[in-house]
């Protein structure tokens, strides 16, 4: 679980986040801190009406005088109130805007270690958080200090011994805001981080929920799910546990100062020490500071959740992420890329070491295929040339330089990249196709169309191009996603095309045409294909044969099957199937 951050480093983090907003945020406070005034002039008109009828005198004037400040006082904490509420969603769009955009840079690596539905809670759940933190807290701390220091001044006025009375009370229960105020932080902090858990576990089912039906493991994970929202319930108890108790502790203040100076002033008043006037006026303030010590109350209670709040979110900010704006551009050679890989070693982590010095060089054009076992590490190969991870020792060269001189736009630009599970986007067909290409024109989408055989699945869908295809594409079949994703790497019109196991949930006619294609594009691209297929890899032009992390042997189908046994092997049983 995040630790939450201290107090000062949450309120220098506010600042960060309200100081675009800062003449908003001024005015907001001007207008609220002018109500705060106004309404201070209400005891005191108050004082003065009881006054006027002890001695019988006019109370007209008074009387419309003591409205007027109602009304004013009114209208400016609604102008002020109003303006903060608007500032409180400016700051939190920015910091849904900065965070999202943080989150599309992190690398893949950061982004594999933290579950997709925690990273979703702290976009959604804990940036609302900074609403009332960056706005209302800092406006209520001041406005309510100002509010409490002028009405002790003019209670000072009225009578030291009842101010001191009042004061007793008001230290007393400070000192278990301090005691208090920490559990609230601590309890913020494991809210969230439960409610972030819970978002984890229900995106891990809806994103396996056919596995989940067809295994009938709806009950057991409706249990997962029901004890992670119970752990949320009961660490959002906590907090309104804490909570209830701050504010308790703010109105009992009020009440026992209350009761106090009833007494100690009616005794005061009997004695002729003071009058009933001033008793009344004094009641009243201290009426009267049962708001602004609410609003005090409030802010430091708000200041502890936003810092639950804002150190997941730094925690975000903390993570390593690509370089989103690089100054130097690379002029990328015309034609296809070359790649090589010298001496290069890799782990995702320290015990899981993949590549184990692995060197090879395929020259621009043509189409290149990687076989071996699983866990060969065929496909990450693709994953560094295109820098979702960096080697840890050796060098992964495009054109003869390292991946890494190159920008990371201009890198991936050069690059057709088809995944593993040829994933699809929640939305439209065309969408999808030209998310890698967004100013393709007509003629080339249906060119593509047309060399993937998805002119057909167009035909027959009831809105065409414009056809909702659901979540992950759950609207199509395991063939028809790959030939989309297949379609919307060609679309990017690539200098290198990777395709890992592209062709494995397509039927035999569609594979066969869609060999046809990868050879057209293998004419003027460099094309590399990690295949369990004998089909696909005997048409490669040079076939690299990967295991344990490591090159085993390179060379034409008709060479390996003679030369090398774990080609021949894998030939026989595992591609044998496919041919």
């Amino acid at each position: 679980m995040t630790e939450p951050a201290n107090p000062p480093v949450a309120f220098k983090a506010i600042l960060a986040y309200a100081k675009p907003h800062k003449g908003t945020l001024l005015l907001g406070g001007l207008l609220a801190t002018g109500g705060s005034i106004v309404g201070l002039a209400q005891p005191l008109a108050a004082t003065a009406l009881v006054d006027r009828l002890s001695n019988d005198k006019p109370l007209a004037a008074i009387l419309i005088g003591l409205t007027a400040l109602v009304l004013i006082g009114a209208t400016l904490s609604a102008l002020g109130s109003f303006v903060l509420e608007r500032t409180a969603e400016s700051v939190v769009r920015a910091a849904r805007t900065q965070l999202i955009s943080r989150i599309l840079r992190l690398k893949v690596s950061e982004v594999e270690r933290t579950e997709p539905g925690d990273l979703m809670a702290r976009v959604t759940s804990d940036t609302t958080l900074l609403r009332q933190v960056t706005t209302h807290s800092m406006v209520n701390a001041f406005t309510g200090s100002i509010t409490v220091i002028g009405s002790v001044i003019l209670m000072a006025f009225m009578d030291l011994v009842l101010l001191s009375v009042t004061a007793i009370a008001v230290v007393t229960v400070s000192l278990s805001f301090a005691f208090v105020m920490p559990k609230i932080r601590k309890a913020t902090t494991a809210a969230q981080a439960a409610v972030g858990d819970m978002g984890s576990s229900l995106e891990r089912v809806l994103g396996a929920l056919r596995t989940v039906k067809a295994s009938g493991a709806e009950e057991r994970e409706e249990r997962k799910l029901a004890k992670a929202a119970d752990e949320a319930w009961h660490q959002g108890v906590r907090v309104a546990k804490w909570g209830a108790v701050a504010g308790t502790s703010a109105w009992l203040t009020v009440q026992i100062s209350f009761l106090a100076v009833l007494g100690v002033g009616g005794a005061r008043v009997a004695s002729g020490a003071t009058d009933v006037a001033t008793l009344v006026g004094f009641l009243l303030f201290l009426f009267y500071l049962l708001y602004p010590l609410g609003q005090l109350v409030q802010a430091v209670k708000e200041l502890q959740v936003g810092s639950a709040a804002i150190s997941r979110i730094q925690a975000v900010e903390d993570m390593a992420a690509e370089p989103h704006k690089e100054l130097t551009r690379m002029v990328p050679a015309p034609g296809s890329a070359a790649v090589a890989f010298r001496d290069v070693e890799f782990a995702y982590r320290p015990e899981l070491a993949v590549h184990h010095g692995v060197s090879f060089a395929i020259p621009s054009g043509g189409m290149t295929a990687f076989v071996g076992p699983s866990g060969a590490g065929k496909s990450t190969v693709f994953s560094l040339i295109e820098r979702f991870y960096e080697p840890t020792a050796g060098k992964v060269l495009l054109d003869g330089k390292d991946v890494r001189d190159w920008p990371l736009a201009d890198l991936r630009a050069a690059i057709g990249y088809v995944e593993q599970d040829a994933p699809v986007l929640s939305g439209t067909l065309r969408e999808n196709l030209t998310f890698a290409a967004p100013q393709a024109t007509e003629d080339e989408i249906h060119d593509v169309l047309r060399r993937t055989r998805l002119e057909a699945l167009i035909a027959r869908l009831p809105d065409g191009l414009e056809t909702v295809v659901g979540h992950r594409g759950s609207r199509l079949s395991g063939g028809e996603r790959q030939r989309v994703a297949i379609a919307r790497a060609l679309l990017r019109k690539p200098r290198l095309l990777l395709l890992d196991e592209a062709t494995s949930q397509l039927d035999a006619v569609n594979e066969l045409a869609l060999r046809d294609v990868i050879a057209d594009v293998a004419s003027t691209t460099t094309v590399l294909v990690v295949a369990h297929r004998l089909s696909t890899v005997t048409m490669a032009d040079r076939i690299i044969v990967m295991e344990a992390g490591k090159v085993r042997a390179m060379g034409s189908h008709t060479d390996l099957i003679s030369v090398d046994a774990l080609y021949a092997e894998l030939a026989a049983t595992q591609f044998l199937t496919a041919a």
